[in-house]
């Protein structure tokens, strides 16, 4: 009998979980980055961010994706300190919203949300209405989950074995701390052990004041999870965050602790109901916390930034700096951390364009050799780019998701090629040009500076674009790969031109001053590559024209220019 009560209680635990989990992927997908972008406009001062914090969390029933995505808005510089501690205040509260919620008998809605997130999701057009309907279904399978959870206790009231186990493993309140702490680490979600805790305080199978005692474990337990998340051997200034967020768990759990037993009391003279009391506890811990602790930020603030200092940069350009593994969770916030590399990426080849150009002109011999060991940087960044999206992608991505993580791998491949031909074409022409000791006119090396600015120039508009998809912004790099292959002919016409009036350098740069320009133009190429699947999303593009983009530049006469 004890057993199959286990058993039972085991799965009805795991279908929590699921349904946990199906909610925070559904809302996540629904409203990924404009939950970022609504966290990062919440960021006025603590108390709008510790709105946010609780607006945010009780959608997403997740403080450890709040801590997450928070912690993210901290690593771009958006965030300070202060403001990110009353995010978590916040979160610490959104969790205890869903448990007030379920503390009513509302598992008769069960059915219901099945079949509108089942005919949501099946019949939805789009990744909106299909992310809803898991919302739908997960919040269904919760419901689910805990009627399973108390039909599944009710008849274990019968069984001694079940009753004398749970009551000596729960006798002690500091036990029931500790407990109630692992089952929410391993569980990574304190709705789930209070909602656990809340049915074995209505079947009476744990005393008010081990109920509480488990709140206050799965509260402690829950601070723990991002600071692992977030990796422990990470930047210390990184763990600034969890670490603040655990110190005022801690700080609560020490001063509730002793007064358990005048606390149930109180509360059951109040509410009756076991269960509902059990949540009610959890409700006033995290309101009690913040008013505790929202005006002593500063401080608090002021001991992390000293306990723990900020890690200097790695020298290796080459070691990924956004690559966050814990990101991988949640998709939006881990497109958008390799979005960062990217463009981090697109400077080191911007910076290889711009010193290729300089060796040219003034046969700088060791500006070449550096050129080169950038491309070594830009080749690496871009594996640990490509391994990073593929690691994401091995989980179900919605249709927006999935169609950004190919845009981001196909810029990072043009980007390599682009430092390719930088360090395989461009650095052989210079140090063949060392070698020799050849100079360009004085007009053949204006033309050649003029073509590359040019290029170096709309190599930024091309990170504008990948950033923010704008189709005017993509029209125009689309219009500029037009203009420079008119520009590319004209400067050769001109070059042929000089050897015509036999002017001695002219002749001699001749092989060096077209393949220069004919490299600078494939170079442009790849870089306009990132226009088109923003015109092909915008239904100006047919898919198979945007495969082969780079087949002829003939191509970009399809769309209508302004």
């Amino acid at each position: 009998m004890g057993s199959i009560v286990l058993l039972d209680l085991m799965g009805g635990v795991a279908l929590l979980l699921w349904g946990l989990h199906m909610v925070l992927s559904g809302v996540l997908r629904a409203f990924g980055p404009e939950l970022r972008r609504l966290l990062g406009s919440a960021l006025r001062n603590r108390f709008t961010a510790f709105g946010g914090g609780v607006c945010l969390t009780a959608l997403l029933q997740s403080s450890t994706a709040t801590g997450l995505l928070t912690a993210s808005l901290a690593a771009d510089g958006t965030v300070n300190l202060v403001p990110a501690l009353a995010i978590m205040l916040g979160a610490n509260i959104g969790t205890t919203l869903i448990v007030q919620l379920l503390s009513f008998d509302i598992s008769v809605l069960a059915p219901a949300l099945f079949v509108i997130g089942l005919v949501t999701f099946r019949a939805g057009g789009g990744s909106l209405t299909k992310a809803l309907g898991r919302v739908a279904i997960g919040l269904g399978l919760m419901l689910l989950a805990l009627h399973i959870l108390i039909d599944t206790l009710a008849p274990a009231e019968q069984a001694p074995a079940v009753r004398a186990l749970l009551g000596s493993v729960t006798g002690d309140p500091l036990l029931c701390v500790i407990i109630a702490a692992a089952l929410t680490w391993a569980a990574h979600s304190s709705v789930a052990v209070v909602l656990l805790v809340m049915s074995l305080a209505y079947s009476q199978f744990v005393t008010p004041e081990a109920a509480l005692a488990l709140v206050l474990g799965a509260n402690l337990g829950s601070a723990i999870n991002p600071l692992i998340e977030g990796g422990i051997w990470g930047d210390p200034a990184s763990r600034r965050l969890p670490v603040g967020n655990l110190i005022n768990r801690l700080i609560g759990v020490l001063i509730a602790l002793p007064f358990l037993h005048p606390i149930a009391r109180e509360l059951r003279a109040i509410q009756p109901d076991a269960a509902k009391m059990t949540a009610e506890f959890h409700l006033l811990f995290n309101l009690a916390l913040a008013a505790l602790f929202i005006g002593a930020l500063d401080g608090l603030s002021w001991l992390l930034v000293r306990v723990l200092p900020e890690k200097r940069r790695p020298d290796d350009a080459s070691v990924p700096r956004y690559l966050d593994e814990a990101a991988l969770e949640t998709p939006s916030l881990a497109l958008a951390n390799a979005a960062r590399e990217t463009l981090r990426m697109g400077d080191t080849v911007e910076t290889m364009l711009r010193d290729v150009m300089t060796a040219l002109l003034n046969n700088d011999r060791k500006l070449t050799a550096e050129v080169s060991r950038l491309d070594n940087v830009a080749d690496r960044l871009n594996e640990a780019i490509k391994l990073y999206i593929t690691k994401l992608t091995r989980d179900s991505l919605d249709e927006r998701e999935g169609r950004r993580a190919m845009e981001i791998v196909s810029f990072t491949i043009n980007l390599e090629h682009a430092g390719d031909i930088i360090d395989k074409n461009l650095c052989q022409l210079a140090a063949k040009k060392i070698k020799r000791g050849y100079q360009f006119s004085p007009e053949g090396a204006a033309e050649l500076s003029a073509f590359h600015k040019r290029v170096c120039e709309n190599l930024r508009a091309a990170f504008g674009v990948f950033m923010s998809g704008g189709v005017d912004a993509a029209r125009r790099l689309l219009r500029e790969k037009i203009e420079l292959r008119k520009a590319e002919l004209e400067a050769a016409d001109r070059h042929f031109d000089r050897l015509r009036e036999g002017r001695p350098e002219s002749l001699e740069t001749t092989s060096l001053h077209l393949d220069v320009l004919s490299d600078l133009k494939r170079i442009h190429s790849h870089i306009c590559s990132v226009a088109y699947p923003v015109l092909e999303a915008a239904g100006e593009l047919p898919a198979a024209e945007s495969a082969n983009a780079d087949v002829t530049d003939a191509l970009a006469y399809q769309f209508k220019l302004p």
